[in-house]
């Protein structure tokens, strides 16, 4: 065994450094004289001495020195060890570089966000909204289920749809699965038809936004316009209706940055 000086000599590491390594537990004495507390090492400590120091060349810190060689207990070939540990380190890379990607991905789209919704003509407004009559089926599904919902009263009302489509949006809170929806359109006369609703929609006073960009985006414009509601002190006395002016179509879908999409909250 080596005293630590002569373990100190050996591994051009300072007393003082192999009693900090000690202490963090990255590289502990062979035995340890009870009486003078003087450490003793063996000549399997110089190995992992050695890869201490190394890393320390590389930077890794002393936390993330003592994380890689968290598992080396025993005496084996360090080389293996490492070998082991780079695979895990890379493994860990790629993990977050796709982390990296993603953010990069959602910061494009946030800032194109933001400049879209700094850029857009449209503002908050009140309007008083007409009755009309229109076609409608109610269900609960995901919200993306209405464009299914709009073909089948296309289908149905072809000739006499006369309007853009709409949704109404009954329940207060989001819902991932089992939103409570009406789908309609715009018609000039019919009557009920194979599960399709025929109705006056009431029309009244409303608050209103266009949110020019892709339907994944509009949570900015109904922050917007529900900051306006709060802020002129209104109550909002019906559910949510979203008329979609420009979306996409039933074989194209087009470029969603210039879908528009209107707003409208029924206030008093």
């Amino acid at each position: 065994m080596f005293s630590i000086g002569e373990f100190s000599r050996i591994t051009t590491l300072s007393i003082k450094a192999l009693r900090l390594y000690h202490e963090k537990g990255l590289l502990e004495p062979d035995f340890i004289d009870m009486k003078t507390n003087y450490r003793y090492y063996n000549s399997d400590a110089i190995e992992k001495a050695r890869v201490i120091t190394m890393l320390k060349q590389l930077q890794f810190s002393l936390d993330d020195t003592r994380d890689i060689l968290a598992g080396y207990h025993d005496d084996g070939d360090i080389l293996d060890f490492l070998e082991d540990q780079k695979s895990k380190i890379e493994e860990k890379y790629l993990k977050l570089k796709n982390i990296s990607d993603s953010l990069n991905t959602l910061i494009t789209v946030e800032r194109e966000v933001k400049m879209n919704f700094a850029a857009s003509q449209f503002a908050v407004e009140e309007k008083n909204v007409d009755d009309i009559l229109v076609a409608s089926i109610r269900y609960k599904g995901k919200y993306d289920e209405c464009g299914s919902r709009f073909s089948d009263i296309g289908k149905k009302f072809g000739r006499f749809i006369c309007g853009k489509a709409i949704n109404i949006y009954y329940d207060v809170e989001y819902k991932e699965s089992d939103a409570d929806i009406e789908s309609c359109l715009p018609i000039r006369k019919g009557f009920d038809k194979d599960g399709i609703v025929v109705r006056k929609l009431a029309g009244g006073k409303f608050v209103s936004l266009i949110h020019k960009g892709s339907y994944s985006e509009l949570s900015a414009s109904y922050s917007k316009i529900m900051d306006t509601i709060k802020e002129k002190g209104y109550q909002i006395t019906g559910p949510i209706r979203e008329q979609y002016i420009k979306g996409p179509g039933m074989i194209f879908k087009g470029n969603p940055k210039n879908y528009l999409t209107e707003i409208q909250i029924p206030v008093s």
